[in-house]
């Protein structure tokens, strides 16, 4: 029997809508000058947009029906949207500010359709209870539908609001086990329990530090864009411009206060998106939940992890911490949604994903002195050409600054050339590259489809190559950057052998 949201939701869509008739509203007061008859026009209005918010309601339905399931529509048309339950890649539940309140939540479905970010499925308005088992029906009868047991599952439903999700329960069935299987109880093992205190790494992951430029740069384009109407002109800001240009310490203050601005809005960011982030098993999945404001309940099917990737910026390991997501088949957006761990500790990142996904205990490998005279060219020579360009011009400002960039790169050579190394233990491979942004990435071997051999012009002069490991999960693949030429053909057979010998072996 088809399912509706929760009635509530009908509390939150006319707020939700209010930015939007915000706009007209104002123009038919404006216009109307401000008169009884614009009041009750501007009224008609949010009780028109109210009353759709109602009609859409009553005329939405979800049903799960053998291995699908049914997103159904009849506001003029009836449409139907089917989403094969084997496609299913993640599914996440999401409780912004208003829904808590009303204890209602957003479940978002992705399937990964042509490797796109966007979630192919949304209801939005379920009970928070109700939203977690469905979360645990879908992925359970993910599994189900993909080992070929769509028939058994089925047998059993989990009851929804106004109707059942997959079925009729079985009269013959277990009571226990009917009951377990509809409060969603499955077993769990808690991974990690972000503490508070490390919300202070927050400022060195560099994400939010500049985010006091982007909001002064986002008012100053508000005030261009619709400052005529609240009685700025363009003018105006530019004028405040000129005059702060021609008050030099006044601008020196604001640059400072922003730039003093920079951890405090890293560490608030980073606290409302990540507070109390705790990664968990539960049954055959991995669940990431965290923020303040808007909480958010990832869960991934430990079935389509291939691996995980570690990332840390160049202020990031001073301090020793780390970001951690895992690499996952067919998942969009998988910096966001397959985070696994936000800024923490190096040696707890590692040994969360030991435990969570699978150990790698291999040592990196050194790639060739070759690689470093690589790094120190590309890191300096753009600034000694700079510099070189600018004295035959006669720009001596110029010139010294490109001699400062090429000086500054010089320890940023030596810093990319350390990040490189490859690695395989005999389950999993490890590629590692970067340096203002450095990631590693562990892969099973499973999860490898090919390999790509790629050697520029230069690297040929070098004595050196790229090997791509083609993964059908993540970003697609993940490369050994300037291995030597015979030891990246080793890197590529001692994974797969049998792929690699026909090209080695001489004829």
């Amino acid at each position: 029997m088809p399912s509706r949201l929760s009635p509530l939701i009908l509390l939150i869509d006319p707020v939700r809508l209010l930015p939007s008739l915000f706009l007209p509203l104002a123009g038919v007061l404006f216009v109307g000058g401000f008169s009884s008859s614009s009041f009750i026009w501007a009224a008609l209005g949010i009780v028109g947009s109210v009353g759709y918010a109602a009609v859409r309601w009553a005329t939405f339905t979800f049903q799960i029906a053998g291995d699908r399931l049914e997103l159904t529509r009849s506001l003029v048309s009836r449409s139907v949207r089917t989403i094969p339950l084997d496609r299913v890649r993640g599914v996440d539940v999401t409780t912004p500010l208003m829904h808590r309140l009303l204890g209602l939540a957003v479940v978002r479905i992705d399937t990964g359709a042509g490797g796109s970010d966007k979630q192919e499925g949304e209801l939005n308005g379920l009970p928070l209870a109700d939203a977690v088992r469905l979360r645990e029906v879908l992925l359970r009868r993910s599994r189900a539908v993909r080992r070929g047991g769509a028939t058994a599952e089925a047998s059993t439903g989990i009851a929804g609001t106004g109707g059942t999700w997959g079925g009729t329960a079985r009269p013959d069935a277990d009571p226990a086990s009917v009951r377990a299987y509809r409060s969603g109880a499955e077993a769990e093992h808690v991974y990690a329990q972000v503490p508070w205190r490390w919300l202070l790494y927050g400022p060195l992951s560099g994400a939010f530090l500049f985010t006091p430029f982007v909001l002064l740069g986002g008012a100053i384009g508000l005030v261009f864009q619709w400052g005529g109407e609240f009685g700025l002109s363009e003018r105006s800001a530019i004028s405040v411009g000129e005059w702060l240009w021609h008050h030099p310490i006044l601008l020196v203050l604001v640059a400072a206060a922003l730039v003093l601005m920079m951890p405090v809005a890293g560490a608030v960011m980073y606290t409302v998106l990540n507070w109390h982030f705790t990664l968990r098993r539960r049954g055959s999945s991995l669940v990431a939940e965290r923020g303040l404001i808007t909480r958010r309940s990832v869960a991934l099917e430990h079935d389509r992890i291939r691996g995980y990737e570690i990332a840390d910026g160049v202020l990031e390991r001073p301090a020793k911490v780390a970001r951690l997501w895992a690499i996952v088949t067919g998942l969009g957006d998988s910096r966001t949604r397959g985070q696994l761990l936000p800024v923490a500790p190096r040696d707890f990142a590692v040994r969360t994903a030991a435990e969570a996904i699978g150990p790698f205990e291999a040592p990196l490998r050194p790639h060739p002195p070759k690689a470093l005279q690589r790094r120190h060219f590309r890191a300096v020579a753009p600034g000694v050409a700079v510099a070189v360009a600018a004295f035959l011009l006669g720009w001596s400002v110029v010139c010294v600054l490109g001699l400062i960039v090429a000086a500054l790169g010089v320890p940023l050579a030596f810093d990319r050339y350390r990040s490189l190394g490859h690695a395989y233990d005999g389950a999993r491979l490890s590629m590692r590259s970067g340096s203002l942004p450095r990631s590693q990435a562990v892969v099973e071997r499973r999860a490898v489809v090919g390999w790509t051999l790629r050697q520029t012009w230069f690297q040929r002069r070098a004595g050196v190559l790229t090997v791509i490991a083609g993964v059908g999960a993540g970003s697609g693949g993940y490369s050994a950057i300037d291995t030597g030429e015979e030891q990246g053909v080793r890197f590529a057979a001692e994974v797969t052998p049998d792929w690699i010998a026909r090209f080695t072996t001489e004829t």
